[in-house]
């Protein structure tokens, strides 16, 4: 009888096991017909990003304030630590000039640190490091030193911080020769970026946003595969569209789509909305190709308006082939030009919003679609 049992149970199991096979068959036949979604926090994104890139080499670790033990000030880096170790996740005292500094005496050494600034602000005190010895060693040592260094943390407009946490650093770094100033709007972008900027050899300066951390995102599944890069020299098209531009980068990418489904519900313009990604180096071609198609721009950005992201997308406008094409001139949305207020009942009022957009695009459409 006991014999007879195991006999029964041995075709059972190879019964289950022939069943699991062809479940799977058809569950990778309908993936590869079909892309399924994942769907993660921005901060989850981050996370795993840099938990792949470090398992995939040793050269890659983690350095600043409570990143480790305290699992990061925004949770960006929770569980790391515990999983890594102190010899790969580094917590370190109050100084971003000290912290700074060794990180970039380190990616010189062909190590590849990722450095986290609580807030893009505090770069401030260590600048000195990322721009006169990080940018420029490459081209002063005529290509025989590299740095292949991240800089991050959040950048921009937080909430209820005041004026010295909340302003957009894309174009002062942008303006740096040597560096790569990284600008990811969604967890495709915070996955493939990334990781990209982890495995370049130059340093990137990766601008993310606080309010966007805990936003949960969709994304085609295959943004889950450890070798999922995106490429650090383009932007892209995230809604096509035939009657205007507008070029954003970080949140007001999100700002823009809103803006543009509005703009058709309501006034029957087609808006095509460019994620810029990458402000240097910029994608100036599908900028250009873009306002050949639809004629008209707007810019939008969190930052101040002089001597911003949107003044070098104007200038490109003027130098470039986008000139004879436009119908009207190119409109900016930007950040009030004054710090920002700490009073919760104006600061809304410094940053742009849906409707500011909406009223740009309006402008450069004459307040209508032009038929």
């Amino acid at each position: 009888m006991h014999k007879k049992q195991q006999v029964l149970s041995s075709l059972l199991q190879r019964a289950a096991t022939t069943q699991r096979t062809l479940v799977a068959t058809q569950r990778a036949a309908f993936h590869a017909s079909q892309t399924a979604n994942v769907e993660m926090t921005c901060r989850d994104a981050i996370n795993t990003a840099m938990c792949e890139e470090i398992e995939r080499d040793p050269n890659v670790f983690l350095m600043g304030e409570e990143v480790g033990q305290y699992n990061g000030a925004y949770k960006v880096s929770k569980g790391m630590y515990d999983k890594y170790g102190p010899s790969r996740i580094w917590d370190t005292p109050i100084s971003e000039t000290g912290f700074t500094g060794i990180g970039v005496g380190a990616g010189f050494m062909g190590l590849r640190p990722i450095i986290e600034f609580m807030t893009w602000n505090f770069s401030l005190q260590a600048i000195d490091h990322i721009i006169n010895s990080c940018a420029k060693g490459h081209y002063m040592s005529a290509g025989d030193l590299k740095c292949p260094i991240v800089f991050r943390g959040i950048n921009g407009v937080s909430a209820g911080v005041a004026a010295q946490h909340s302003q957009c650093f894309a174009s002062w770094y942008a303006s740096v020769p040597g560096l790569k100033v990284v600008t990811p709007w969604n967890i495709e972008d915070l996955r493939g970026l990334l990781k990209a900027s982890i495995r370049d050899e130059d340093p990137v300066v990766f601008l993310e946003n606080e309010m966007m951390y805990g936003v949960t995102m969709s994304a085609p599944d295959h943004i889950m595969d450890k070798d999922f890069v995106l490429p650090l020299n383009k932007a892209k098209i995230e809604r096509e569209g035939t009657d205007v531009t507008i070029t954003a980068f970080s949140k007001m990418v999100g700002f823009s789509l809103e803006a543009a489904e509005i703009l058709k519900r309501d006034f029957d313009i087609s808006a095509e909305v460019i994620n810029l990604r990458v402000i240097r180096p910029l994608d100036r071609n599908t900028i250009v190709q873009s306002v050949k198609k639809t004629n008209r721009i707007v810019s939008v950005e969190e930052g101040w308006p002089q001597s911003g992201v949107g003044s070098e997308i104007a200038a490109l406008m003027m130098e470039s082939e986008a000139f004879d094409y436009l119908d009207a001139p190119l409109e900016r949305i930007a950040g009030a030009d004054v710090p920002m207020p700490y009073s919760v009942s104006i600061e809304r009022l410094a940053v742009p919003q849906v409707d500011n957009i909406i009223k740009g695009v309006l402008k450069a459409c004459h307040g209508k679609k032009q038929r």
